[in-house]
């Protein structure tokens, strides 16, 4: 694999108008899209997140440390908002926990912590609805296969985009190299795996947008067993 350049955490500042793409298919093709929402984190920034529990939000470790600062940041202070839709939202509530992935170092600069950049959010409130289904997850995805991303982003901040049928470049341990194409503010977003007559399954979260010499990637970062235990911690 060549090697991956301009590696740029996706979080984005909050407030910044939503243009929309003629490439970015509307995330609502997708059944059961309402369990992704938006992050709004202490009023400054976004990231996605996506239910995996009634009580527990999957997304990027980064999302939950000042960029600033380097200090993570209070959870009561990040907001879930599940299947925002414009000005709609199916579902919000507050965090009560975050629990990042033990191998998980925050570094400044914008060089996240490839293949650990994983947290864990526990929900104020659970959200029990019949329209929100939290999405299943595995770790199948390997180079080759085709995925989906669903995200929030600089051009959609309101309302989430899919990039679809984008294939897995390569993959190294925990950490996936994608052709999909993601923006500021998409760090967190689930890659799903589509089989047809079966649920969409998580397989990766972003973590990152970067460059394999003039060709947009992604870097996401693979589920694994840690992942149970950081669930079991989070409760």
């Amino acid at each position: 694999m060549r090697r991956v350049l301009a590696i740029i955490a996706a979080c984005l500042s909050l407030g910044l108008a939503e243009t929309a793409t003629a490439k970015d298919g509307r995330a609502s093709s997708l059944p059961g899209w309402e369990a992704v929402g938006r992050l709004n984190i202490a009023g400054k920034y976004m990231c996605t997140g996506t239910l995996i529990a009634p009580n527990l939000v999957l997304t990027a470790a980064h999302c939950v440390y000042d960029a600033r600062t380097g200090q993570r940041v209070n959870p009561r202070g990040i907001r879930f908002e599940a299947g925002l839709d414009g000005r709609r939202v199916k579902a919000q509530r507050s965090v009560s926990k975050a629990v990042v992935h033990p191998a998980y170092e925050f570094r400044t600069g914008g060089n996240s912590q490839l293949g650990a950049d994983l947290a864990v959010l526990r929900l104020s409130q659970p959200i029990n609805r019949s329209d929100i289904r939290p999405f299943a997850m595995s770790a199948s995805a390997n180079q080759g296969a085709s995925v989906d991303v669903l995200s929030y982003s600089y051009h959609n901040a309101t309302r989430a985009s899919r990039e679809q049928d984008c294939q897995v470049l390569s993959r190294r341990t925990r950490t996936l190299v994608m052709s999909c194409r993601v923006d500021f503010g998409a760090s967190g977003a689930p890659v799903l795996e589509i089989t047809p007559g079966q649920p969409p399954k998580i397989v990766s979260v972003i973590s990152s947008k970067a460059a394999m010499g003039r060709r947009p990637v992604s870097i996401g970062t693979a589920l694994d067993r840690t992942l149970r235990a950081m669930m079991q911690n989070a409760i």
